[in-house]
């Protein structure tokens, strides 16, 4: 088998990659405070090659949704920078003690917390995924791999120009950042088998993106999956505030994963409830069950492909159930396993909802947009993982470093 052209770039960053696993938390900052301040010194610069992106885009069609997600502006830009200030005061992950005990022969065992080696992110559309996936690597004592879409190449060029030079300025090797250039389907599948070169990869992308990870991935990999997020508004919610969250979980930015999709309405509550968010999601396409449509005459026909869909636009499917486990039920059916939310002022409910959904996170009267790194804590993310092996949910630092028995003795001998 003829060998990957991708390798010589993989085996640079597999180089680099111990350079920066080796370096002081100290060096690994410094180089994205350095990367932060030359993406909001080249400003413009990014701006004009996100601009070359986004005019191919508009030329060749993209959905409104997909644009949204590829064009930069000025505050954007300004959002990557401040994502990079954040990961560089983050507290250093690497290095760190997950457990520590004394065997009674007297070996002391620690599991420490290093960095993976070379992750490698495959993305669409997002030129904003470059820097807070190589911002979040580096941080972690990782070397990266990006490759992204070809309607974003200007972009990340750009991007990853800035994150090359901050660390060749901080002393660390320019190669902690590659990004593949080659955006063809052939070179996705080679990136997808760099078994010498990565040892994990992230995808970033749509279910079409996912299911190529699935069929021809041979490194390890962790599942960056859709969003078929829900919102249940139960008996015992306030319905004002059932409102504000709903309006804010679909509308505040519809083409993101953990935006909400659908939404589930208690029957005790749904005649009053229901015609309130036809009037408040105003601009939103809505499809409901038979239920939803006695009260909503106006709305269209939700079949299960819609409650199955992740619509990632001003687009919603509405069902009416009979209680909390028919919503439960619901959610287990349809769900992608992302984001669920219930609405409740019943704690008996929102127990019983945060215990028996399976989702990498449920909130209890909260929007489904809080399902985001920054917003949780964690600096930025990577990723939102929707599976359960090795990390679940927002992918933050700790999600890329594995860990790493230590034993020390004194001499002892096995007997």
């Amino acid at each position: 088998m003829a060998e990957s052209h991708l390798l010589p770039l993989g085996r640079r960053a597999k180089a680099a990659s111990r350079a920066i696993a080796a370096a002081s938390g100290a060096a690994r900052d410094s180089a994205l405070e350095l990367a932060a301040q030359l993406v909001e010194d080249r400003t413009g610069a990014l701006l004009e090659a996100n601009a070359k992106d986004v005019s191919s885009a508009e030329e060749a069609g993209m959905p409104a949704p997909q644009l949204d997600r590829l064009q930069l502006t000025e505050s954007r830009v300004r959002s990557m920078a401040e994502g990079l200030r954040a990961v560089s005061v983050v507290p250093d992950v690497v290095g760190e003690v997950v457990e520590g005990y004394v065997r009674p022969n007297g070996l002391r065992v620690e599991r420490v917390r290093v960095p993976l080696g070379v992750v490698g992110v495959i993305y669409e559309n997002r030129p904003n995924v470059t820097s807070d996936a190589a911002g979040l690597c580096v941080k972690s004592g990782n070397a990266v791999m990006l490759r992204g879409s070809s309607s974003a190449i200007e972009s990340n060029r750009a991007i990853a120009g800035c994150l090359r030079e901050a660390l060749s300025k901080a002393g660390l090797p320019a190669d902690g950042v590659v990004l593949v250039e080659d955006t063809s389907r052939e070179a996705a599948v080679e990136f997808m088998q760099l078994d010498e070169i990565i040892d994990c990869l992230i995808p970033r992308g749509g279910r079409s993106l996912v299911a190529s990870i699935r069929e021809n991935a041979t490194v390890p990999y962790v599942v960056d999956g859709d969003g078929n997020c829900h919102v249940y508004v139960d008996a015992a919610a306030d319905l004002d505030m059932a409102l504000g969250i709903v309006v804010n979980a679909k509308t505040q930015r519809p083409g993101v994963c953990n935006a909400a999709e659908t939404l589930l309405v208690h029957s005790g509550v749904a005649g009053e409830f229901l015609p309130r968010a036809l009037s408040a999601l105003e601009g939103v396409e809505l499809l409901g069950d038979e239920r939803t449509r006695q009260l909503l005459p106006g709305v269209g026909v939700a079949t299960d492909d819609d409650f199955g869909t992740e619509f990632l636009d001003m687009k919603m499917s509405i069902a009416v159930v009979d209680d909390l486990g028919s919503a439960i039920d619901h959610i287990a059916r349809f769900s992608s396993g992302h984001s669920e939310a219930i609405v409740t002022e019943d704690l008996g409910a929102a127990d019983r909802f945060c215990r028996e959904v399976d989702a990498a996170a449920v909130l209890v009267n909260a929007s489904t947009r809080f399902v985001d790194g920054a917003e949780l804590g964690l600096g930025a993310e990577i990723g939102i993982s929707t599976q359960k092996l090795h990390v679940r949910g927002p992918m933050g630092l700790r999600a890329l470093t594995s860990v790493k028995y230590v034993v020390r003795g004194e001499g002892q001998v096995r007997g």
